[in-house]
């Protein structure tokens, strides 16, 4: 586990990075909505993995869908990357915790990369390309910047293209960051957890696995050349799950020899085999979103046995780093320890 301190330096480097302060409230990912639903595992889900999830009895499951940039503004329409973090309900009291965005890869590969890209990055005035400048960057076989949208003044962006220009690993993740659009709704984007965990089956067989989660009603994008809606996920949603209730797929892709199992900026190959783990059904958004929103504190080590993390660095210093952001908020506590993350 990452010590507290390089924890804490973690946390305060996203909170040097954002827009606007955010108080007691997720440095990242900071506007959310809680939502409640229910998990029933595939037929097949139980002989791939021992966790009590994937066994077929009905799980309640806890959903918070977010954006993913930081600060108190909510920006629904821009091009940003979106979250979807899960707890199924299991009967240790504890739950099991899965969370994953729109991102595919992520951009660094471990702590020393993240503290660079951070010093990279930076937030920086935004300026209006000429056509002319759009013009050489598409003769060079470059995706032009946008224009700035309304009352946008700061470029969340540019640094990091230009950490991405100087880091090949990089290029993937902040490439789709950069273009990934914004959904018509929570329930119609694909969210991937990233990182590699390994699962063991009931014959004792352990496997590298990928989780993603597939919206059953298709992905769907607003256009983006039109100017960007504000403040309608929350309220689409909500009118969505009064009318019918909204599913996702879980799926599981299955590592192979060569695969990257520590590294979550490199894809797997589109030929992995995949498992249908079951079905989230969202029933209705939380009466009380603080309870079941804004104070669980989600964390992608906290998982049932059965799934164990990986060796990912980036994995490992989430641990940490959630553990640190939870204390500035006043989340719901939970103590860690490489026993309990397994």
């Amino acid at each position: 586990m990452v010590d507290t301190s390089v924890a804490k330096q973690l946390v305060q480097a996203i909170i040097d990075n954002l827009p606007a302060p955010v108080g007691p409230r997720r440095p990242v990912h900071t506007i959310g909505i809680g939502v409640k639903g229910e998990f029933v595992a595939s037929n097949v889900a139980r002989n791939y993995c021992i966790a009590e999830q994937f066994q077929g009895q009905p799980v309640p499951a806890s959903v918070r869908f977010s954006n993913g940039l930081g600060g108190p503004d909510q920006h629904d329409g821009w091009s940003d990357v979106r979250g979807m973090a899960t707890r199924f309900h299991i009967s240790d009291g504890k739950g099991s915790d899965l969370i994953a965005t729109t991102l595919g890869e992520f951009f660094v590969r471990n702590v020393d990369d993240f503290f660079k890209f951070t010093e990279i990055a930076k937030l920086a005035p935004y300026s209006r390309l000429s056509w002319w400048q759009k013009l050489c960057d598409l003769v060079k076989l470059k995706v032009p910047d946008r224009d700035p949208y309304l009352n946008e003044t700061e470029n969340v962006n540019a640094g990091a293209l230009r950490y991405a220009n100087q880091h090949r690993f990089a290029q993937l993740g902040v490439f789709q960051a950069a273009v990934i659009g914004a959904p018509v709704s929570y329930a119609r984007a694909s969210y991937h957890a990233v990182h590699t965990f390994w699962v063991t089956a009931p014959n004792g067989v352990r496997r590298p696995v990928r989780f993603s989660w597939q919206p059953v009603a298709g992905v769907c994008n607003t256009d983006p050349m039109a100017v960007p809606q504000d403040k309608y996920l929350f309220k689409e949603l909500d009118e969505r799950l009064k009318k019918w209730p909204a599913r996702f797929m879980l799926m599981m892709t299955i590592g192979e020899a060569g695969d990257a199992i520590d590294d979550c900026t490199k894809p797997w190959p589109g030929t992995r085999l995949r498992i249908s783990m079951g079905t989230l059904t969202l029933l209705k958004v939380s009466e009380d979103q603080e309870a079941d929103g804004e104070r669980i504190s989600f964390n992608p080590n906290r998982l049932a046995p059965g799934i164990e993390p990986s060796a990912d660095p980036i994995l490992e210093a989430r641990l940490g780093a959630y553990e640190a952001s939870r204390e500035i908020r006043g989340g719901c506590p939970f103590k860690w320890s490489k026993v309990d993350a397994g």
